[in-house]
């Protein structure tokens, strides 16, 4: 899933890109709130987190013309204004939910799957599988990279959710003939090369970054740089 944080703070982009990469969330940053718009109107979020004391345009003016824009986009404040009229101010101008610094990671985590799942209304986190921009929906089965919706056989989606269920582990041929294809397949077949050949040309061929990457004489493995 894709967030947007506006923050001018690099200790508080530090923290908070660090932890929600680590949970599997692609996170862009913008540094003051102009470059927070531009970037907020021109691509399409999970989730967006704002400051309020922000320079070019401050985050209750940009959490207002986001709202305008994009209702069903949910909205984090994340400021040091914790005065009960600053939080009503901020509601007030569309704001999902408040969250005071200094704060801690888990808080904010806990609330951003709150609101994750108040818009989605059926996605759940253990049904999306997130590696770089790639995400693999597993209730709906369907797979994207960057954005873009990548059309894979069925063969292909098992071998790819898979790969994804055991990201950063590699996998030998015979694990992924036993759990794929679940029959007892002559071991000298290269059906697993030539699927494996399939799934690079789909998921990696127009990025620059690979995520399916060959582990010299043990086997494959899905992971990021």
């Amino acid at each position: 899933m894709n967030l947007l944080l506006v923050e001018d703070e690099p200790s508080v982009v530090s923290v908070v890109s660090r932890g929600l990469t680590e949970e599997g969330f692609t996170v862009s940053v913008a540094p003051d709130g102009l470059i927070g718009k531009q970037m907020a109107m021109e691509n399409e979020f999970d989730l967006i987190m704002l400051d309020i004391m922000l320079p070019g345009i401050n985050g209750l003016e940009l959490c207002k013309i986001i709202k305008e824009q994009k209702p069903n986009t949910p909205i984090i404040m994340l400021t040091a204004l914790g005065t009960t009229e600053n939080i009503v101010n901020g509601l007030d101008n569309g704001a999902d939910d408040y969250l005071i610094k200094p704060f801690k990671f888990a808080e904010l985590f806990a609330r951003i799957r709150t609101l994750l799942r108040r818009y989605s209304g059926k996605i759940s986190f253990d049904q999306i599988i997130t590696v770089a921009d790639l995400q693999i929906n597993l209730s709906a089965k369907t797979v994207k990279r960057n954005q873009h919706d990548i059309v894979l056989t069925a063969t292909e989606y098992r071998l790819l959710e898979f790969m994804a269920k055991n990201k950063s582990k590699i996998l030998s041929r015979i694990d992924i003939l036993e759990s794929v294809w679940d029959i007892d397949f002559n071991l000298g077949t290269n059906v697993v090369d030539v699927y494996v050949n399939y799934l690079r040309k789909k998921i990696d061929k127009n990025s620059e970054q690979k995520l399916i990457h060959t582990a010299v004489g043990m086997g494959y493995v899905l992971k990021e740089k």
